[in-house]
């Protein structure tokens, strides 16, 4: 999302030849590898993992396809979208010191907000109705009634609509302490990587913010189509990404540190699924106990596994040719356009009675690579493709 030179997770890459040059390309593969798992994460939804959706072909539920979706769905929610803010905050820092920010501003209002709109007025009320004629409803029919309510739908666009914030905090951020900023930039050497002690203290308090936040805006509350109970790791990440594009934390990982991390991620990974196993049998875990194991279960699996995938993809990829750098150009077009292609493939097979995993395992497929086939074509049009 944003502009190809200067962002990671605002998904848009397009690359001139200079700023090409200035681009991390393991971030980049990693960027667009997260943008599939965003499209399996709704296919699992699909097909019996609890969460919030268009369709459900499979309602959650006891079944052992379900909790298991349910776990791969919990774990992704954990990481994944931090790992985008992540991203976009390190992308983020370089493009207002080269734009400035009133000009950041405005390109972050055509490359998010116009997005945004198209998505909120047009392919979320058609990927509603899409979803609805599953069950017999008239596509045209809901469509037009949806329209004529005024439904602005933004589905996971809420994504843009944040880093829309987001972006405003950082530039107001870079004209409030452009001294710190330019201190910062110029001396990379004197700022090392965290300690462990600070990270886990960064867990500690990330922990104890999303209880905060969801003290008042519980996990499935949305607030401007927003879930704020989860944003308490996306702004920490942001921030962190932001700071890294300083300081250059995440191109110099320490191997050591990295290892613990993914270890701890490793070790916390279990302790979410037996906790909601064991409080089926010992009520005194359940409700308020849960919330707190789950608050601070998060940040220790995404910090683990976000410093994980950070440095194997930048050790893995020096540079994108090929599918890859075509893939990292379509994620964010393939972002956008994947819930009514994904709603629309699950819909053509519904009557097809196999296992919810093989199911899964071919519409997520399918989807994936249809989104990137349409990706392509709408990228072939000029003015699309100075957008997205």
């Amino acid at each position: 999302m944003m502009s190809a030179q200067d962002v990671p997770v605002d998904f848009a890459s397009r690359q001139d030849t200079a700023a090409a040059v200035h681009r991390n390309a393991g971030l980049d593969a990693l960027r667009a590898c997260l943008t599939l798992l965003v499209v399996f994460h709704h296919c699992a939804i699909t097909y019996g993992a609890l969460g919030g959706w268009y369709y459900h072909e499979v309602a959650a539920g006891p079944s052992v396809e379900s909790a298991l979706l349910t776990l791969f769905c919990a774990i992704n929610q954990a990481f994944f979208m931090g790992l985008f803010f992540f991203l976009a905050g390190y992308y983020t820092s370089p493009s207002i010191d080269r734009k400035g920010a009133a000009r950041f501003l405005a390109d972050r209002f055509i490359r998010l907000g116009l997005p945004l709109l198209v998505y909120g007025f047009v392919i979320g009320p058609a990927t509603i109705a899409l979803a609805q004629s599953g069950g017999g409803h008239p596509f045209a029919d809901t469509l037009g009634r949806l329209w004529r309510k005024g439904t602005f739908e933004n589905g996971p666009m809420w994504f843009a609509e944040a880093l829309l914030m987001f972006s405003a905090a950082a530039a107001l951020w870079h004209i409030a302490f452009r001294r710190t900023v330019a201190c910062d930039t110029n001396r990379p050497d004197r700022n090392p990587f965290p300690s462990d002690r600070t990270l886990a203290a960064a867990a500690l308090l990330t922990g104890i913010a999303a209880l905060a936040l969801r003290s008042r805006w519980p996990v499935g509350i949305n607030v401007w189509g927003l879930q704020l109970g989860y944003f308490a790791s996306y702004v920490v990440l942001y921030a962190a990404g932001y700071r890294t594009a300083r300081v250059h934390w995440i191109e110099h990982l320490s191997a050591r540190q990295v290892r613990l991390w993914w270890r701890i991620a490793l070790l916390a990974l279990p302790v979410l699924p037996v906790a909601y196993l064991l409080a089926k049998h010992v009520p005194a875990l359940r409700g308020h106990p849960q919330e707190v194991i789950y608050a601070f279960w998060e940040p220790l699996v995404a910090w683990g596994t976000s410093l994980f995938l950070a440095s194997r993809f930048q050790r893995r990829f020096d540079r994108l040719t090929g599918a890859w750098q075509s893939l990292s150009r379509r994620a964010y077009t393939i972002y956008i356009i994947h819930p009514p292609v994904l709603v629309g493939i699950a819909l053509v097979w519904r009557t097809v009675p196999v296992s919810p995993f093989l199911k899964f395992a071919v519409t997520g497929g399918v989807a994936c690579v249809t989104c990137y086939l349409i990706a392509g074509l709408l990228l072939r049009v000029p003015r699309l493709a100075s957008i997205l």
